[in-house]
């Protein structure tokens, strides 16, 4: 755990960012939770204990240099191994998160895993174009992070977050790309791009795509993923 602690202590003022020791602890405590699980279940290819501290404990912690989070209500969507959600649940304990993903197994371990570590966080086993039928913009925050492309992705995050609230996209060296692929569909989604921001872990790039929520999602919004997928907005 030293070199993922190492890494981590070394990032965290790159970001501005000041954890306690007990919240450090806990993050590389999941950190080799997630390579120990990796064994047996498909949850991530980087398994280096420091590369885990860059590429997923930080990663998912930019998140952090968007706004203060407190009191907030934040939904993980596609949160696959429990990034960003679960870094961002034990950096910011007054943030209540949801993280979403279709695959019961990897949920099923989230659940089973948080509490021995003393990490909180709801656990929902769901397809996104489905769930949100139940908690349609009900969220500030809306996340996610190695999902889709921007053009697919919006129309599934979009429809969880209130009007006010954002859409924060963690994307790589593509963002620009794919953000001008999306043009069109932010108007309609309702959102507006209000930064994008850019950081650098071992001379990789890593961007924050951060949208505003300025207005309801139309009903009709999102599609069967098929659909989305096929005709991106």
């Amino acid at each position: 755990m030293n070199e993922m602690m190492d890494a981590l202590a070394a990032g965290l003022p790159q970001l501005g960012l000041t954890l306690t020791q007990k919240q450090m602890d806990t993050l590389c405590a999941f950190g080799e939770a997630v390579i120990r699980q990796n064994e047996v279940m498909n949850l991530t290819a980087i398994t280096d204990p420091a590369q885990v501290a860059k590429l997923h404990l930080l990663d998912s912690l930019t998140v952090l240099t968007a706004g203060d989070l407190s009191g907030k209500r934040l939904i993980d969507v596609g949160c696959g191994a429990g990034f960003p959600g679960v870094p961002l649940a034990v950096a910011c304990p007054a943030l209540e998160v949801t993280l979403l993903d279709s695959l019961g197994k990897r949920v099923r371990w989230l659940e089973e895993t948080l509490p021995t570590l003393g990490i909180s966080a709801r656990c929902v086993t769901a397809r996104a174009e489905e769930a949100v039928q139940s908690c349609r913009e009900q969220y500030d925050v809306a996340t996610s992070r190695a999902v889709a492309r921007l053009n697919i992705l919006l129309e599934l995050t979009a429809p969880y977050v209130r009007p006010g609230g954002r859409v924060i996209a963690l994307k790589g060296s593509a963002a620009r790309e794919e953000l001008d692929e999306c043009a069109r569909a932010l108007p309609k989604l309702g959102l507006r791009l209000e930064e994008r921001k850019d950081f650098s872990f071992d001379g990789a790039v890593h961007t924050l795509v951060i949208l505003k929520k300025t207005k309801p999602t139309p009903p009709q919004y999102p599609r069967r993923y098929a659909k989305i997928k096929q005709s991106p907005l």
